[in-house]
Formats: C-alpha cells, structure tokens, sequence
C-alpha cells in the first residue's frame, strides 16, 4: 500500500532503530535531505547494518539516495543495496534517462547479491520533471509510484512557499497524479512540515486524495494515523482485494491449489495476494 512513505534520517542510528515499530505503510531510510554531507559515509554504514536486521522490519524498507545530479548515486547503491531492501527513491529526477542509468547500476547489484528485482519511485520536483512526469513514470517497469517534492519545486520555480495559496504549486501537485496514473502506477503527495499541526496535514490529504494521489509522504510519527484515516482503500480496491483472496487463498492459506492466477486479465500471485490482504485489513480499521 501507498498510503504513507516516512523519511527517516539514515545517518541517526536512533531513529533507524526506532523505525522498527511504525506502521506507516512504507520506510524510507534518508541518505539526501536529512543527511549533511560529511555524513553521507556514515548514513551509508547504519542504514547497510540495518539491513543485516531485516526480518525485525515489519513494513517494505526503501532507501531515498541522493539526486542523479548529485554524482553520489553510485555509491550510496552499491553501500546499501542489500537483501531485504525493497526500493529506491531518486529524488530530483528530470527526465527518463537518468532511470535507466540507475536501472544498470541497480542490475548489476541486484545479480551480484541476489536481492530479487527493487522498485523504484522517483521524485518530481523541478519544473523539468514535471514537464516530463509521464514519460519518468513509464519509463521502467520497476517504478510503482511517482512522489511530488514541493519545496524544492518552489525553488527551482524561484517562488516561496505559502500554506493559504497553494496556486505556485497547483498545477504541478495536480499534473503528477494524472501522469502517473496514465502510467499505470501510483503517486504520493508532498510532506507537511507542521508536525504539531494535525488538521492542516488532514487537510493537506484530503486534497491530495481528491487530486488522485494514494498517499503522502510523512516525516513525524505521529502523522502515519490521521494520514491513514484519510486514505482508507477505496471501493474499487476493496472489491479487487476480495476477488484476490478469493482466487488465491486456498494456495496461500493451504498450500493447495495455483500459486498464481489470470484475473481481469492479469496474473496475480503471492505478492498481489499480501497486498489484497493489507488492504482488506485496512478497510477494516486494523492498520
């Protein structure tokens, strides 16, 4: 599920620790933003020793690397890319190209130490990746959603960030969603920065929602809840969730019967068949 993506500080072995108990539905340890630049190396260490700790993580695990302009791609994968990893978040992506750089380097890695195959969600947030939203979010099969960063878009657009006028941004934050979509994957909303202000973040994914976003993404805590209850699954997801455990709950609960099947002309598995169940469960209130 989609519906919340918390950045935490891959250089503070505290919080990487911590992460361990939040149920936001995806982890994404920082190597970019949160992380100064004399201690990218050391981000680097905690987050690849994290990973040798993989099964105490009960949520997928992603790693948001530096930008492709940055020239720190290269190595921030090959320290963490590690089994148990489950995807990457390139921030600042521009155009298509740069994925499939990345891709080759992912490729390599994913042989050499048997990872199975990582997704990707880059990050839109210059004018440049907007522009070229759609053509990013196709651009491999490996991408499941697009994030929109809109503190620095403002930057690159030179204008300044103001909670009561969304207009510098609306076209953007609107645009993204619908790329995405016509690619077939998902796209997650922008943080909210006022960690003690819960009904402006309510607020905030109440609109991303309407503009067809599956989530945002959260830097405190204490916004995974009120950023769920906004995103409960859909009609439309329930009733897919329902067909997927009817097809395949016999194979996955008893062991008998097809691992994987054709439904609405898709195949489904084992992976589809956890996804269902996540979504049936939140539908229900239990995450």
């Amino acid at each position: 599920m989609f519906r919340s993506l918390i950045f935490v500080p891959g250089n503070s072995s505290r919080f990487v620790e911590k992460a361990k108990t939040l149920l936001a539905d995806i982890i994404c340890f920082d190597l970019e933003d949160s992380v100064p630049a004399n201690e990218k190396d050391a981000a680097r260490k905690i987050i690849a020793d994290a990973f040798a700790r993989r099964q105490e993580y009960s949520r997928p695990v992603y790693v948001r690397t530096n930008s492709p302009e940055s020239g720190l791609i290269a190595a921030d994968l090959k320290a963490v890319v590690k089994k148990g990893i489950d995807g990457v978040v390139i921030p600042k992506v521009n155009e298509a190209d740069e994925i499939a750089e990345i891709k080759k380097q992912l490729a390599v890695l994913e042989k050499e130490r048997r990872t199975g195959k990582i997704a990707l969600m880059p990050s839109i947030e210059t004018a440049k990746g907007v522009v070229n939203a759609y053509q990013i979010a196709g651009a491999d099969d490996r991408i499941n959603a697009l994030i929109f960063g809109v503190f620095d878009f403002l930057y690159d657009m030179g204008l300044d960030y103001d909670e009561r006028d969304a207009s510098g941004y609306s076209y953007a934050r609107a645009k993204i969603p619908v790329d995405a979509r016509a690619a077939g994957i998902h796209a997650i909303d922008a943080i909210w920065q006022k960690i003690d202000d819960a009904d402006g973040l309510v607020k905030e994914a109440t609109i991303a929602r309407r503009l067809g976003y599956s989530g945002k993404s959260i830097i405190h805590p204490s916004q995974i809840e009120p950023v769920h209850r906004v995103f409960l699954p859909s009609r439309y997801e329930v009733e897919w969730a329902k067909k997927v455990v009817q097809a395949l709950g016999d194979a996955m609960e008893k062991g008998s019967g097809r691992g994987a099947v054709r439904l609405e002309g898709k195949m489904v598995d084992a992976v589809h068949y956890k996804q269902a169940k996540a979504i049936l469960d939140a539908a229900a209130g239990e995450r």
